[in-house]
Parts: C-alpha cells; sequence; structure tokens
C-alpha cells in the first residue's frame, strides 16, 4: 500500500475540499401563503404543512 512521501499542507487539503460547502439551498413556495420554505419543512411564515395547520403563528 503507497505512503504519502510528504505531509499535506492545511491549505491543500482546504482546496480539495472546498467544493463540498458549494450546495444550493432548495426552497419552493408554500401552497398556502406562498412565501419560500425549506422543502418537507413546516412554513415558518403560516405554519402549513401539506395544506393543514400544523402550528399556530400568531402575526403581529
Amino acid at each position: 500500500m503507497a505512503n504519502p512521501k510528504k505531509r499535506t499542507s492545511p491549505s491543500k487539503r482546504g482546496h480539495r475540499r472546498a467544493h463540498k460547502a458549494l450546495t444550493h439551498v432548495n426552497t419552493v413556495a408554500c401552497s398556502s401563503c406562498g412565501e419560500p420554505k425549506l422543502r418537507h419543512h413546516v412554513c415558518g411564515n403560516c405554519g402549513h404543512y401539506k395544506d393543514r395547520v400544523v402550528l399556530q403563528i400568531e402575526n403581529d
């Protein structure tokens, strides 16, 4: 089994791992209020999930 001859520097290691942090957050519009929300999550604006009220949110 091959072994590395030199230690990998933190900069080189960081360049190799840089692509993992660039994932896009996929949002969809809420079916009841139209605000953007994460998929398969309760809407933070109106409290709906799959056309049902799950959370009672007070609007000021």
